[in-house]
């Protein structure tokens, strides 16, 4: 049994015509409607102490704060000339903090719960009770705990080889030269190496269900609405269609460990991992659900800006493929007796009796493929030998993550910047106060990795997270990047155009009100790419001749 309900009612309400489901969407806004209209008067002077209030009504607060929160909350800020402002969502009091002193506080204080905050607000990950959601403390520890074993030393160095291998195999798919939305494609590959890490053989090597599972996960997204937000219990036709998609992948994701568990051959994955340590099948379905959706989402929009950033950058570009190349030549370097070993690895020896024809004596040895000389690179290396992708990486982060942290205050009343933040109200912080503000980042909207970090203001980049809230798998996102950043860097030659294929300048700017995946507009910009020829650093025998080499 799956922990989903109204399964009928779902079949029943997709089944229904047109103008059905039309009709219950009516129905559905006259409720949110009346429910908006009672939740809260205008609003009135502040009281003493008080956050300000928001000069309209609650009810044109709840789709700004939904589909473009990054100038809903720009506005709110602006609007009211406070570091703090307070507005409702039906019946939930959220307060928005900004500044210094808010931030601080923020990210360090005890009675700002997470938990609390995220799963009432963000809709983001499917709310599944027992799995993903209602969880006793316990429970959340354990999880917690299992997230970093996943991403201990041994099981990343057993993981390179792996990433790397699901990036040749996608890549080689996209043939010697064309174009690409960065968009889709690069994060179809964060996709699938995300679901490698963090779930089983089973899925990661069955191209059509990794597929499935990312046209579900997109559904999700479609159907998180105001409505599915804030009334997780009334069946709309947005709810409907989201809980038939978590039903759906929670079968994919349940099967195979059904499927594990009853073969019991044991695999070197996270699967096996979290069975050796006895969690129950529902811990593990809600692990894979919640992050799965987690790690591709903010990976896969990061590594996308990554790549995008970099093709508009030619000097940026070049230094970070020029360390990769380094490190190549440290770690695997081609040599004739290598490039000889190499040919004689990827093709069959004549048989004796058969003498070898002149041609085929004097042809050029097939140089090791960029794949496996990636993956010769210890994890020691990826991590700390590769500062130029460290500062690609943050600076990405600091300009394309529109994040909005979200807590709830569980008691006692909480004191920020001179205001009260009562307990059980609800306080956001937008990334975007301190990562696009001009006095920490001059012409904050420019990429600029070679920026001098702040080490005087709090929490001055917070891509990661900050004070007792951090990202727990941020050490596979940022190997995942490096690592599809290497394999696009050195194996293509590419830059980034416009729709009509002129290169694309000035770049588009990243979407913050896409909370999401913060995608520019749609078609204003490709990647334009051919494969690259032998790199010239890596090898003294390379020449621009040479052909180009294999991923």
């Amino acid at each position: 049994m799956y922990p989903v309900g109204i399964p009928c009612v779902v079949n029943a309400f997709l089944s229904s015509s047109s103008s059905v489901q039309f009709a219950i969407a009516i129905v559905v806004a006259a409720v949110l409607l009346i429910l908006a209209l009672c939740s809260s008067p205008f609003a009135t002077k502040p009281k003493d102490g008080e956050p300000a209030h928001l000069p309209d009504h609650s009810l044109f607060a709840i789709v700004p704060f939904f589909r473009n929160r990054f100038d809903f909350l720009s506005w709110g800020f602006r609007v009211t000339g406070e570091s703090l402002f307070q507005f409702r969502l039906l019946q939930h009091q959220v307060i928005a903090v900004s500044g210094e002193a808010g931030r601080k506080a923020f990210f360090t204080a005890k009675s700002l719960d997470l938990n609390e905050g995220f799963k009432v607000l963000s809709g983001a990950i499917p709310m599944l009770r027992g799995v993903t959601s209602d969880l006793e403390m316990r429970r959340i520890a354990q999880i917690y705990k299992r997230v970093s074993i996943v991403q201990r030393e041994d099981r990343l160095t057993q993981l390179l080889p792996e990433i790397i291998e699901d990036c040749r195999r996608i890549m080689g798919s996209w043939g010697s030269s064309g174009r690409f939305d960065p968009f889709e494609r690069v994060y179809d590959l964060v996709f699938q190496t995300t679901v490698r890490s963090l779930t089983c053989v089973e899925i990661a090597d069955d191209a059509a269900v990794v597929a499935r599972l990312k046209h579900l996960y997109g559904r999700l997204d479609s159907g998180t609405t105001p409505a599915t937000v804030l009334l997780p219990w009334f069946p709309s036709p947005a709810m409907v269609k989201k809980v038939w998609a978590t039903k759906q992948i929670y079968d994919i994701l349940m099967g195979a460990i059904n499927a594990r568990i009853q073969s019991g051959v044991p695999r070197n994955d996270t699967l096996q991992i979290l069975l050796d340590y006895g969690d129950d099948k529902l811990i593990i379905v809600g692990f894979f659900i919640g992050l799965i959706v987690a790690g591709a989402r903010a990976t896969g929009a990061s590594a996308s800006w990554l790549v995008t950033f970099l093709g508009g950058d030619p000097e940026w570009r070049r230094r970070a493929r020029s360390e990769i190349e380094s490190l190549l030549s440290v770690y695997s370097p081609v040599t004739p007796l290598r490039t000889s070993y190499a040919s004689q690895d990827q093709s069959p020896s004549p048989a004796p009796s058969i003498p070898q024809s002149p041609e085929s004596s004097h042809r050029p040895p097939s140089p090791p493929s960029l794949s496996s000389r990636l993956a010769d690179i210890p994890l020691s290396a990826w991590e700390g030998s590769t500062p130029v992708l460290d500062a690609v990486i943050r600076e990405t982060l600091r300009l394309a993550q529109p994040h909005t942290a979200m807590r709830r205050n569980v008691g006692p009343d909480l004191v920020i910047d001179g205001k009260t933040v009562p307990s059980g109200a609800y306080v956001v912080y937008p990334f975007s106060d301190v990562h696009l503000d001009a006095d920490i980042y001059p012409d904050p909207w420019r990429f600029d990795p070679g920026r001098p970090a702040d080490a005087k203001r709090a929490h001055a980049w917070v891509g990661w997270g900050g004070g007792k809230t951090v990202c727990l798998g941020q050490r596979l996102a940022k190997l995942e990047m490096k690592i599809i950043a290497a394999m696009f860097l050195v194996g293509f030659d590419y830059a980034v155009v416009d729709k009509a294929g002129k290169p694309a300048d000035p770049l588009p700017k990243p979407n913050w009100n896409d909370a999401l995946m913060c995608r520019p507009e749609a078609g204003s910009c490709y990647v334009k790419y051919e494969r690259a020829a032998s790199s010239t650093s890596s090898s003294s025998s390379s020449s621009p001749s040479s052909p180009s080499s294999p991923l």
